[in-house]
């Protein structure tokens, strides 16, 4: 049975078929993901992946080779490098920084804070969970990390790290916490305090069409709610992990199969 035929048919039968098929690192080229395979210290890990899933935007390609050109930089250990790295050190290395709407000294304050939370709190991770423990919610947690990565002050910082007013979909840092939570053979996971069935679907473009053409959302557009819609919705299917079909249903929605449910 063909997927182009099967995707008529969209039920949990279906959706463990695309989690057998596509969950295979054999696929993962050129997902950014793949950066975080180098780095088997959570720690680095961590930064690694905030740092990728943030530039998580705009044509695959630039988004590896931005990625690529920062993390060669940091180094084997990102997490060393921006704990001792100034701002302005960080200004001065990246001066020539461009990626779509982010530049250099966007680029520096954001690197900057990630040192910053990494001097306070030791790792990403206990950051995050100061913000879940309080507030018993992956949301509310969410939040609060955003407000720290945001500290200081930069003009077009929404490029890489959005407003925490709980309205967008926060579809890269939702990708940044799959990544993190779960672990498969394509999450490589390490955050293991928080249950996968607390995460919330990286809403992306190929993700809200298949939402909106098998009516997981009646959402108009693809907001937090319409994330959250979604992510119920996948609940009924698999309630200890929501987005679990995540990784394969964009890889068929990047093949262009979703045509014949139209």
């Amino acid at each position: 049975m063909t997927d182009k035929f099967i995707a008529r048919h969209f039920d949990k039968s279906y959706l463990e078929h695309l989690y057998e098929k596509y969950n295979d690192r054999k696929f993962i080229h050129p997902d950014p993901l793949e950066f975080l395979y180098n780095y088997p210290d959570l720690k680095e890990r961590e930064v690694a992946g905030i740092i990728t899933s943030s530039l998580a935007y705009g044509q695959v390609k630039q988004i590896l080779k931005s990625v690529s050109g920062i993390l060669n930089i940091m180094g084997k250990k990102p997490s060393e490098f921006l704990k001792k790295t100034t701002l302005q050190e960080l200004e001065a290395v990246f001066s020539g920084f461009k990626h779509r709407f982010t530049n250099g000294r966007e680029l520096a304050v954001f690197l900057s804070n990630i040192g910053s939370i990494l001097r306070k709190y030791g790792s990403l991770n206990c950051c995050f969970m100061k913000g879940y423990k309080k507030g018993n919610n992956i949301i509310y947690a969410l939040l609060d990390f955003i407000r720290e990565l945001r500290a200081g002050e930069c003009d077009c910082y929404n490029s890489l790290v959005p407003l925490p007013t709980g309205k967008c979909a926060y579809k890269r840092l939702n990708l940044f916490l799959r990544w993190m939570v779960r672990k498969d053979n394509i999450d490589i996971g390490g955050w293991d305090s928080i249950p996968a069935s607390e995460l919330i679907i990286p809403l992306d473009i190929h993700m809200y069409r298949i939402a909106i053409e098998h009516n997981l959302t009646e959402r108009k557009q693809a907001d937090m709610t319409a994330a959250i819609q979604i992510t119920d919705s996948f609940k009924k299917f698999c309630p200890k992990d929501p987005v679990k079909y995540d990784f394969a249903l964009t890889r068929l929605g990047m093949k262009g199969h979703y045509s014949v449910c139209r």
